[in-house]
């Protein structure tokens, strides 16, 4: 029942110590490319948070905070966008999820399933193996 931002926001609710809940909410917006615009995907965006959360508890000033996730998000694109070839929601499934036939679309193609679970994985993953290093 989750959106892909709060998907992968709420993956880091342990290992960055932050409540689950709250996170999911203020990621809610953030699906289908933020609102449903399909913009910046929602699992890029709910990795860019959790990089903001990571860099904010790392480093005491906001300078520092900032410098290290822009470094981190600039990373996470690159290898975001060689795996999948965008960062864009709409160019990731090739639909219009604004409109009932291209929801209908994505839907009798399994898209949420083979697109966006694989988006959510490898943001996970690309986020972690950032904040590991």
């Amino acid at each position: 029942g989750l959106n892909c931002a709060q998907a992968v926001l709420t993956a880091f609710a342990d290992d960055l110590e932050f409540d689950p809940e709250f996170a999911s909410g203020i990621a809610s917006g953030f699906g289908a490319g933020m609102g449903r615009l399909q913009k910046t995907c929602g699992a890029v965006t709910g990795a860019f948070m959790a990089l903001g959360i990571y860099n904010s508890k790392k480093y005491a000033d906001n300078k520092s905070v900032k410098e290290n996730a822009y470094m981190m998000i600039q990373s996470f694109s690159v290898e975001f966008t060689s795996k999948h070839g965008a960062l864009d929601c709409r160019a990731l499934l090739n639909c219009d999820l604004r409109t009932e036939e291209g929801q209908k679309y994505a839907s009798e193609n399994n898209l949420y399933e083979t697109v966006c679970e694989k988006c959510v994985g490898d943001a996970v993953g690309i986020a972690k193996s950032l904040t590991e290093k």
